[in-house]
């Protein structure tokens, strides 16, 4: 297992949709395991194949507290198959767009099709901080950002900034 660079915005990658698998063979895993490794470096909860350049549809999520055991889930070709009409609004953050939080009312309740690392088809049902998660996931999947949810005056604003903090790493912001 290995630790990977996350990518921020303004990359375009990140703007891209990720191909299905054809089939979780040793690579797919192993990228599984870089993701978890990745993900819990950098205390996120979840982290989908194209944050760190690989535009495959793999996504890990883990939305355990510290104090509890890991609960970790890999999920390759999700696919939502079943929407709430009842929501629910998290504060989400974004590994790929640093230090930027925004309010998202999304569906409380998600059913989602997916293969798990084993290759084996399975259906996971998610409820409040688990199906915002993936839902935020799967959108990484699909080239879409939390950003996307704003203005394009807001989501410029957002981008600017992180493209000056990554021009000047050392500067202090007090």
């Amino acid at each position: 297992m290995s630790i990977r660079e996350i990518i921020t915005v303004p990359d375009e990658i990140l703007k891209k949709i990720s191909d299905p698998i054809e089939k979780v063979g040793v690579n797919e895993k192993k990228l599984i395991d870089d993701l978890f490794e990745t993900m819990y470096n950098s205390n996120g909860i979840g982290l989908a194949a194209v944050q760190v350049g690989i535009l495959k549809r793999i996504l890990v999520v883990d939305v355990s507290n510290k104090d509890e055991k890991k609960q970790p889930i890999a999920l390759v070709n999700p696919v939502i198959r079943n929407l709430s009409s009842e929501t629910s609004v998290y504060e989400e953050g974004c590994l790929s767009i640093p230090e930027t939080f925004i309010e998202i009312e999304r569906p409380k309740i998600c059913e989602v099709d997916y293969i798990d690392k084993k290759g084996e088809k399975k259906i996971l049902k998610c409820d409040g901080l688990l199906s915002t998660c993936v839902q935020h996931e799967i959108n990484h999947l699909d080239g879409k950002l939390i950003i996307d949810h704003l203005s394009k005056l807001k989501k410029d604003f957002i981008i600017k900034k992180i493209s000056k903090v990554k021009k000047n790493p050392d500067r202090i912001v007090v």
